[in-house]
Order: structure tokens, then sequence, then C-alpha cells
């Protein structure tokens, strides 16, 4: 895991080892253990890189490495199964001076050009330049967990890991306000339409599962995408048995490749069945010792708390827990710097909590962990997604629906079926954009926007997946709004104390097998994520892997705002709006309306954080 940054530019002006030095200064957080830049012989390219030794400490892998006297390559990721590749490219007459996974990648693209990045099981962003076609070739994995950013004009292509990094080359740093309006109104911090669309004006990002080339003769940029889903490919008869053992085996492959390491690794914990499954696979793949370190956020007297589970799960397989317990001194204290490290809008308080919790495992001297986010989005961990459910069957099988509604009722779903679902399940297509045009004159209406603000640069990017199936809506969360913006969030709270987050949910062949399985395996009798629940039916105890409530990783933020000095941070974040004229000047005498962690109208916690990064 590292911080890269690179300039492309004929006027040698503007590529100097100033420039870029600047850049990767600016993501030092990244990189703790090295830096270097590079620039080519004919001094139109330079890359700079900043290092967090994970894989092979020695000088042998430092970055920006070359290959064969014609590839220069600087990374920020991990291709786990870098092992086996490089077996295969062995056998292919490839030899290796470093046992790093960087040198797999330039390996693998002298042998497949473009098309290694089919073969690659990790999470990365890379930029790799051709001296000899004079090109510049750059990719992200597949789900979005390495960020890519870009900028360039008529006379430059500057790209870096951070977008700080690209206002400390000189980039200007300009509100995208339409973004804005729509983080202040909806929460969004995505264009699920425009997926390149960040923040900041002219300042774009490398979509998930997308490459460039630039090339420098021609001044030209080309994107393309090398992977997807194929939703039609259901395999409905798979037996439920055989199902789960597949996905077991699918995980536990994708946990231990994601203990590949040359430094200490735990991982976190929160109670619930992902990061349990997570630690059961850690458990089963043998060779972890005793004190094993995990890493909890835990909230004494909240009735979110999950203390027991942890103490639970961390018992019931013996490892050591460590315990941060964030509170609103907290937030107070780090959040300019959160911000900071974030650099655009977070929807909640849960993100200072998992700040603490990579600060907690920098502290304990534990560089790499592994988490089990991405399950939610993959196998329909949320409440929101059993109408989709309900309508599937609707349509296909009334008797399983009456069922299926009785058992959502003790598992505490609130949302109850009736007559605009059932027109939802006959007319999807109508319901959807008639809601959508609803929100959109709601978020045009918001009381406390500025009307010239409004009025210029309200354009909704609201959204309803146009999809008739619960895959549907889970392929629209995973790939084009909603896993992206948890995963930018746990990259920069991990980087910023210089840690590595994994993902093994995140496993591409995982993902494409739980999307082969109908939406029956995924919600069953109240429960959602079924197939893995049975999956880890041996492994992990019955309170962890049949308990109906879901509990996010969601802190006390409802009594936090409460507190008087965060309460006058949000004044003054109000100030600051204002004063920007975004919104209106009537809004600084409301009454703060303190709001939970997943409340749709948590618009003071958006004000706070809007003005705190406008400032």
């Amino acid at each position: 895991m590292c911080g890269i940054a690179g300039i492309i530019a004929a006027n040698p002006a503007l590529v100097s080892v100033q420039r870029a030095n600047n850049m990767t200064d600016a993501i030092a957080h990244r990189g703790p253990d090295g830096a270097a830049c590079w620039q080519a012989p004919g001094g139109q390219v330079i890359l700079g890189h900043r290092r967090l030794s994970i894989i092979d400490l020695s000088e042998s892998a430092a970055q920006p490495m070359h290959y064969r006297d014609r590839y220069t390559i600087v990374y920020n990721g991990e291709i786990y199964n870098y092992r086996e590749l490089r077996v295969i490219l062995q056998q292919q007459g490839y030899s290796f001076r470093s046992q790093s996974d960087t040198e797999v990648i330039l390996a693998a693209y002298d042998a497949w050009g473009t098309e290694c990045l089919q073969q690659f099981d990790g999470m990365f962003a890379f930029a790799l330049w051709d001296e000899k076609e004079q090109q510049l070739f750059a990719a992200r994995d597949r789900f979005g967990e390495k960020p890519f950013y870009y900028y360039t004009d008529k006379e430059q292509f500057v790209f870096a890991s951070e977008m700080k990094a690209l206002w400390a080359a000189g980039i200007e740093k300009k509100m995208n306000e339409r973004m804005l309006f729509n983080y202040l109104t909806l929460g969004y911090i995505q264009n699920p339409k425009d997926s390149s669309e960040t923040f900041y004006k002219d300042i774009y990002k490398l979509p998930a599962r997308c490459f460039l080339i630039w090339d420098a003769q021609q001044h030209t940029l080309t994107q393309h995408s090398y992977w997807d889903i194929d939703l039609d490919k259901t395999d409905t008869a798979l037996p439920e048995a055989e199902a789960a053992e597949q996905l077991g085996s699918l995980l536990s492959l994708s946990v231990n490749r994601r203990l590949r390491s040359d430094v200490p690794v735990g991982t976190s914990l929160s109670g619930g069945l992902d990061s349990s499954s997570v630690l059961a696979c850690i458990q089963q793949a043998g060779g972890q010792p005793a004190s094993f370190q995990t890493f909890s956020a835990t909230f004494p007297g909240f009735v979110r708390d999950e203390s027991e589970r942890i103490a639970l799960m961390a018992g019931y397989f013996g490892v050591t827990n460590h315990q941060v317990q964030p509170t609103a001194r907290d937030l107070i204290n780090d959040f300019e710097r959160i911000c900071h490290h974030q650099e655009e809008p977070f929807q909640s308080a849960s993100i200072v909590a998992q700040y603490k919790v990579f600060e907690l495992a920098r502290q304990q001297g534990v560089t790499v962990l592994l988490d089990g986010q991405g399950a939610d989005e993959l196998l329909g961990g949320y409440s929101k997604y059993y109408p989709w459910y309900w309508r599937e069957l609707y349509r296909q099988n009334k008797p399983l629906l009456r069922k299926e509604l009785q058992q959502a009722i003790p598992a505490g779903q609130e949302d109850q079926w009736n007559w605009r679902h059932r027109l939802a399940a006959h007319l999807p297509h109508f319901a959807e954009t008639w809601l959508e045009r609803q929100r959109r004159r709601q978020q045009r209406r918001h009381a406390d926007l500025s009307p010239d603000f409004r009025d210029a640069f309200g354009i909704s990017h609201y959204a309803i997946p146009h999809v008739p199936t619960l895959n549907g809506v889970l392929y629209y969360n995973t790939f084009l709004n909603g896993l992206e913006e948890l995963l930018q969030y746990a990259d920069r709270n991990s980087m910023a104390h210089g840690r590595e987050v994994r993902l093994p949910f995140l496993y591409h062949e995982l993902a494409t097998f739980i999307f082969s399985l109908p939406a029956r395996y995924k919600i069953r009798d109240g429960y959602t994520k079924w197939v893995l629940r049975k999956s880890m039916e041996p492994v992990l105890p019955p309170a962890i892997v049949w308990r109906k409530d879901k509990v996010g990783f969601e802190p006390p933020q409802q009594l936090w705002m409460q507190d008087e000095p965060v309460k006058e941070y949000i004044r003054e974040a109000r100030r600051v709006l204002v004063n920007k004229g975004v919104l209106s000047r009537a809004v600084l005498d409301k009454k703060i309306q303190p709001q939970e962690t997943h409340a749709a109208d948590n618009f003071d916690w958006r004000y706070l954080v809007a003005g705190t990064l406008l400032r």
C-alpha cells in the first residue's frame, strides 16, 4: 500500500523534480517507509512514489520500479495471487530480481498487455510508463478499493492517489457545486450516472474496473472497462448445501491470499457476521498464534454497542482484542484532520470511529488489517433489499411471498407490503421514475438552501436502480452507487495512519459466484445473507450466525451532536456555508437537529462536514 503521483508534459517547466516532490510530500502518510521520483530520459515524464513496505521489504522492491529497460511503474495496492502468477510467468521465460508483486505486474504487462488485468486478484491503482510506445497505462481494481485521480489540460496529464497531491502540483482547488447540492440534500458523495465525477471541478477519478491509456505523442486519453458481472448467468439448480460449501471455499481462498505479508497482520472485529466470518477463515487457515490481534470500536452504554458479541468472538477463537471507545471529544479533536484526509464529504460519524480503529492498529504495531466490508452489498445484508426481493416473488411465486412476509415481521423489517410495492412489481420503470421526480422536487424545495445556489446548481443526481430483481439492485449498490463510497472512506482512514486494509469478500471470483446465485439464497425466512450464514454455521456460534438484528458500524452520533462544543462547531460550519452563498441566512437562527447515523434528514451533520471542507 502506497501513494503514487506523476506528470506527463512536453513543457519542461511542468515536469520538475520539485513539483513531483511536492506531490509525494502531500501524500507522505500513505507511504512512511520511503520516497523516490524518476524522470524519463526525454524529460517529459516524471513518476513519484511513497512506499509502505508490505511485501518484500528490501530495496529491490522499491519504486518507481524499472523492467527490461522499457517499463517503469508506480503502484499502490496488492496483487494477492502474485505467487501463482510468478510461477506462470517463469514458465514462459520471465525472471525476477525481487520477491515483490510489483515486478509481477511489470512482467505480466510485458507478457499479456492490457489483458494482464484479467489475471489479477487484488486491489490496485498503478501507472506504468512504456518508454518504447511513449504511453502511460493506468488501471484500477475491479471494485474501486484503491484510488486514482487525474487532471488534464492542453499541456499536461497529472495523476495521484489523492487530490491533495494534485493541489500540491498547482492544480486549482474548485468546489463542484452540483455535487455539493446533492450531498447537502441527499447525502450523495457519488454521481451514479458519471462515476468519474468528483467534488472538485476538472479533477476526475478513473472508474473502478477500468484502465486508461495516455498517449504522450498524440496527447490523447482513452478509457476502457475490462471486467463486469453477467447478471443473466444465474444458476437456479445449484443445491443449497453445495452453494454454501463453494462460497466457504472461495472465501477461505480469498482470506488465505490476503494473509500474505512480510509485516504483522490483524483484523477488524465488529461482532457482526461479516467480520466474524473473516476471523473464522483466518483461524481455519492455521499458523495464527493465540496472540493474533483484532481491533474494535465500542460505545459502552449505547443501544447499538457491540461489546458483548465482540467479547464472544474474541473468546471463541482465543484472540487478543484491542478496543477504542471514541467520544464526542475525539470528534472535536480529530475532525479537521479527518476532513483533510477524506478530501470529500462523508455521510456520518462512522468515519470517526473507523479512523480511531486504524489509529489503534498503528499504536499496536499492526500494519495490515483484514475487514468484512462488501458482504452486505454482495449478499443483500441491508433491510432496504427486502422490497426488491418481495417484488420479484410477487411476479414469480406468490405463495413463497406470503411466507417471506410472515418471516420478515419478527426479523424487525419495518417496510410493509402494500399497493405501492405491487405497483412497483407490475410497473417498475413507472414507479421508479415517479419516485425520482418526487425526490428531485424535494431536493429543490430544501428550505435551508440559498435560492441563488439552488437555482444555479440544483441539478439532481438522485437515482433509483431501474432493475426488477434483487440481483439487479445488489449490482447497482456494489458497482454503481454505494460500495465505492465506503471503500473510499476506508482507504483514506487506513492510509492516514499508514495502515493497509484488505477485504476478502471483494474477490472477483467470489463476487461472480455470488451473483450467479438466485435471490432465495440471499434472503430467506426473514434472514439476509442466507447462504453465508449456512456456510458459516459449522464454524461460528449460533448467536452470531443467526442473529436477526442488523447493527452497522454505528457510533452514538445523535448523542455526540448534543454536546455543546460539537453544536458550536456546527454553528460555525453553518456560518461558513451562509457566507459562501450555499445556505440562506435564516439557517443561523434554526435549532440544531441531532440525528442518528443513518437518518435520511441528517442535514446538520452534512453542514458540519461541508462547512469544514470549505473553510
